[in-house]
């Protein structure tokens, strides 16, 4: 049914403030897949060897070398991000985010874990933010070992390397919410680059929608002989880490375990594979992360915001966190004969028609309620959107599935109003969603009612 419904709307693209009623399809975006086409393997190859030259990027590493180690990979990847905004006129506000570590069990002594960060403000809505990471930290077998070559070709400087490429293509557009491209520290020490990040943003009143994190997006050859680049795998965690005790007890009476900001932001990302992304299936797993272990999203989580995983399907742990030897004819070691440059552009494609499509869509729906219990019909509410933030909103769709169901199957635009009946549709059949709609077709991600799944005002 999904298919179907892709392909019809592919074959009749909607101009939505000319004809609304037609938003029961997604609209089909020129500027998305041009994006999709923009974004360069070489470049990313390019920029994973540069990443790779500096022999180690550990995190307790050289620091005053300009060719070795963690402060000259750092410098490197500042300067790349003030070129990509001198090209666009300065679009990029660029800075270093920091904060000194110590007393921790990877981190004894005192360091300086040191982030770099740069924001492409919107023009109408500013404070409202996507984000998109990479790790440039890197690491051998011993965690503490900080002095022998690790080259973390692909993790992560397929993630940085990523990142870097999004933003030189999207710096090209203006868009109505702000992006944020953050080349994050300290990840294989315990994950405090994402933690110094959430917490500064918490504290300045961001109002983060999504975080995309990408920890290794180069590897199609798994350590089980499998060998595919037409998959990737969205890791989303379900409930909310800061979930109430009366949250929790409402959401035992109304559903929404599978329906956290966390995970329709992945539905999100999945559904832009399938529509602009050539020759690539993304597997939504419901899960924080790969089994018991953790990525730069986390953090991002444990403070409510909605984030994901977005990485390679096909893992080779002969190639993570190894040091450079053989053994028994097996070569170990994450070095750049093991990265697929074409399958990194691919993920790095998928982020960036994900950001673009949501910062130029309005901002998510907030306080969604529903009421419908005991009734033969079901009734969607929400708050109306800021005017001067969404000066583009054209209304809203509302979506619904069966409970089963992994992705959203139905949906009907609804026109700019606030609450809507779905007339002989049972509340107790489906579950229910509203995603926001600007003129020309962006849609937000689809917003579950009540606490559950809200992205936040």
């Amino acid at each position: 049914m999904r298919s179907l419904c892709f392909a019809a709307s592919l074959l009749s693209p909607i101009a939505l403030a000319d004809n609304p009623e037609s938003a029961l399809q997604h609209a089909d975006h020129k500027a998305l897949h041009q994006i999709q086409s923009d974004i360069s393997a070489d470049n990313i190859q390019k920029d994973i060897t540069k990443l790779v030259s500096f022999g180690t990027r550990h995190t307790l590493s050289e620091t005053e070398s300009d060719s070795r180690g963690i402060g000259a990979a750092r410098r490197w990847i500042k300067a790349e991000f003030e070129k990509i905004s001198k090209a666009c006129g300065n679009c990029l506000e660029v800075y270093y985010q920091s904060e000194t570590i110590s007393g921790e069990k990877r981190i004894p002594d005192p360091v300086d874990v040191v982030s770099v960060i740069a924001v492409q403000k919107g023009t109408t809505d500013p404070n409202r933010y996507v984000i998109m990471s990479g790790d440039i930290d890197s690491r051998i077998s011993d965690v503490m070992n900080f002095t022998d070559d690790a080259p973390g070709a692909n993790d992560n400087a397929s993630g940085v390397a990523g990142t870097l490429e999004a933003a030189r293509v999207l710096s090209k557009y203006k868009f109505n919410g702000s992006i944020v491209y953050a080349a994050l520290a300290g990840e294989e020490q315990g994950l405090f680059g994402g933690r110094i990040m959430a917490q500064q943003a918490q504290k300045d009143g961001w109002r983060i929608k999504a975080v995309l994190n990408n920890d290794m997006i180069g590897n199609v050859e798994g350590i089980n002989g499998v060998i595919n680049n037409t998959t990737a795998r969205i890791f989303a965690e379900g409930t909310r880490q800061t979930e109430t005790e009366q949250e929790a007890t409402t959401r035992r009476f109304t559903g929404g375990e599978v329906d956290s900001p966390s995970r329709n932001l992945a539905r999100y990302i999945d559904r832009m594979a399938d529509r602009y992304i050539p020759n690539l299936d993304t597997m939504v797993i419901y899960r924080l992360d790969r089994f018991g272990r953790g990525g730069h999203h986390r953090p991002f989580n444990d403070l409510g915001f909605p984030g994901v995983r977005i990485m390679e399907t096909n893992e080779n742990y002969n190639r993570q966190h190894q040091d450079l030897r053989t053994e028994n004819g097996i070569e170990y070691g994450d070095t750049l004969d093991g990265v697929n440059f074409d399958y990194a552009a691919k993920l790095t494609a998928l982020n960036a028609v994900s950001l673009a499509g949501m910062a130029w869509a309005p901002s998510p729906p907030a306080k969604v309620e529903i009421k419908g219990a005991v009734q033969p019909s079901t009734t969607l509410s929400w708050q109306a959107a800021d005017k001067k933030q969404n000066p583009h909103l054209a209304g809203y769709k509302v979506y619904w599935r069966y409970t089963d169901a992994p992705q959203w199957q139905f949906s009907r635009y609804v026109g700019n109003v606030t609450e809507f009946t779905l007339e002989n549709i049972v509340i107790d059949n489906y579950f229910f969603g509203v995603a926001s709609v600007s003129k020309d077709g962006y849609e937000s991600p689809v917003v579950f009612p009540g606490a559950a799944g809200a992205f936040g005002e």
